[in-house]
């Protein structure tokens, strides 16, 4: 167990604490390709809403990731 999941000490397991630290591992560390410019550099907002830095498109996917089946949704300002 990494440094991430220092925080939670002695609770929760062994288990749920390495399962934590590989999700935010994964959506902390790697970049992200946004569906429609295709540039890497996309944020989480919140579960599940990302936003493209450079295109500044919203859209829903996966609370840590998204995929490509996802329902886009082009914010309109």
């Amino acid at each position: 167990m990494g440094k991430a999941t220092n925080r939670y000490g002695v609770r929760y397991g062994k288990t749920t604490k390495l399962k934590v630290e590989k999700i935010e591992k994964f959506y902390r560390n790697k970049k992200q390709k946004c569906p429609y410019c295709k540039k890497a550099g996309v944020k989480r907002l919140a579960a599940g809403i990302w936003q493209c830095q450079k295109c500044n498109n919203k859209f829903a996917g996966k609370a840590y990731s998204f995929s490509q089946k996802m329902i886009a949704r082009e914010e309109e300002e």
